[in-house]
């Protein structure tokens, strides 16, 4: 006969109340965390050590590996050399140190004064000039003398973010766009040709201009995208090429009959017609033009077909992995196609930018300038992100109009604004040597290194 109370230890034991299960239960999950939470170690007299204020958890998280930490450092990193560069590059300054020990209040003096100077006028031209405000409220000079610095900037600023925007879409799609350069250049022919050839009213002039030169990149895409995609030829070499190409055949069109100035000798082509030219925005005396408008709504645009789209999806698959997405049923083929599509889109659009703005108003072998490789620059100081692409963009462009004024109120050469640039780049790209050099911590910085690996 069957026992009805079988001993605790028998396998066919009643089970426990669901009471009581529930409460065995929570004081396992206490005894669990009580174990594993660094903030459940007790002192001496058995009470808990209290959690950090939320003070403290802000400056911990503030001083770590993280984007914004990094990004800041690393700006932090290329002034200090890019002052200890200028000090050198100084004959005059770079003298007094020959005398350091018997007087080094002449060395550090001297060096201050050199680099205080010339950030101040980096900053004056590209933000804000104290003087001219200060002229505006006493009557001396105008408002616009007082936006004129900002106004520099965002002019640099628009064609940037259309290349850079260019290279980003690129790079998330798995390609490497070498090539916006040269669809910068096709951008600008074609736009330009539509500025000053075809007799159109204001408005539909400046959208015909527009649109010839967003398909001047277009094509110019689509033909590494193609290549890509049918054959399997490398994009960087293709796109290298392409810019040689684009360069020559802009050099060469410029002193064709009906495309050069009848008026010059030189190789510059007609000027565009002023209904093709974007509208400026603060009045004539100022060069910032509709077109960062237009790069905003580009930024915004190309931020929404990434995160929004399912042509963005399948854009970012085929960017992380060609194979997986091509079993789940994805075109690679014609994901690469449109890559290169839209990226040369983007690219044409900047290259429109620089001869229907107020950059220039004709064709000249340098109209272009060094957008499309300043756009890998800026695509990789925005991470890779629509608007981190943007806000580099304007840190380039504010570089670039500080640029010209710490050259003529200072002196300094405008190159070393270009070096400033590439420190910064370089500084970014490194993640463990500011960490190294700063003490952040650690664990941040391996994600941040393991993000930039998937985005580079």
């Amino acid at each position: 006969m069957t026992n009805p109370n079988p001993p605790s230890g028998s396998p066919d034991k009643e089970p426990a109340s669901e009471a009581q299960a529930a409460q065995n239960a929570l004081g396992n999950t206490e005894r669990a965390e009580a174990a594993t939470t660094p903030q459940a170690e007790t002192a001496q007299g058995g009470t808990p050590e209290p959690r950090p204020g939320l003070g403290r958890l802000f400056v911990e998280n503030l001083w770590a590996a993280n984007t914004f930490t990094v990004t800041l450092l690393s700006l932090v990193l290329a002034i200090v050399v890019g002052g200890i560069l200028m000090i050198i590059s100084d004959p005059d300054v770079l003298s007094t140190y020959s005398y350091i020990t018997a007087r080094p209040s002449d060395a550090l003096e001297s060096s201050w004064t050199l680099v205080s100077e010339a950030y101040a006028n980096l900053f004056k031209g590209a933000v804000f000039d104290p003087e001219t405000f200060s002229g505006w409220l006493n009557g001396s000079n105008g408002w616009e003398a007082v936006f004129a610095p900002i106004s520099e900037t965002l002019t640099y600023t628009a064609p940037l973010v259309f290349t850079g925007l260019s290279v980003a879409l690129a790079f998330r799609g798995g390609l490497f766009n070498i090539g916006a350069q040269g669809q910068a250049t096709i951008g600008v022919i074609l736009a330009a040709l539509a500025g000053f050839l075809l007799p159109l009213p204001p408005g539909l002039h400046l959208l015909v201009a527009v649109l010839a030169g967003a398909l001047g990149g277009a094509v110019w895409g689509f033909v590494p995208g193609i290549l890509k995609a049918r054959t399997g030829a490398h994009e960087v070499i293709i796109t290298i090429m392409l810019n040689y190409v684009a360069t020559y055949f802009l050099t060469w069109l410029i002193v064709q009959n009906g495309v050069q100035d009848p008026t010059r000798t030189d190789a510059i082509s007609k000027a565009v017609d002023p209904s093709a030219q974007f509208p400026r925005l603060l009045g004539d005396n100022l060069r910032v033009h509709a077109g960062i408008l237009l790069a905003v709504l580009a930024t915004w645009a190309v931020a929404w077909l990434l995160n929004r789209s399912t042509l963005g999806f399948e854009l970012r698959a085929v960017g992380a992995n060609p194979d997986a997405a091509r079993t789940a049923g994805i075109s690679v083929t014609r994901t690469f196609v449109l890559i290169m599509v839209f990226a040369g889109l983007l690219a044409g659009l900047g290259g429109s930018n620089m001869v229907l703005g107020s950059t220039a108003s004709a064709l000249t072998p340098l109209v272009v300038a060094q957008i499309g490789f300043d756009g890998i620059l800026v695509a990789l100081l925005g991470r890779l992100k629509p608007w981190g692409v943007a806000l580099a963009a304007l840190l380039f462009g504010a570089l670039q109009a500080g640029g010209n004024r710490m050259q003529s109120y200072s002196g300094i050469s405008l190159e070393l604004v270009t070096v400033l640039q590439a420190l910064i780049v370089i500084f970014i790209a490194a993640p463990a040597l500011v960490k190294a050099i700063f003490q952040l911590r650690a664990a941040r910085a391996a994600r941040l290194q393991t993000s930039l690996a998937k985005g580079w």
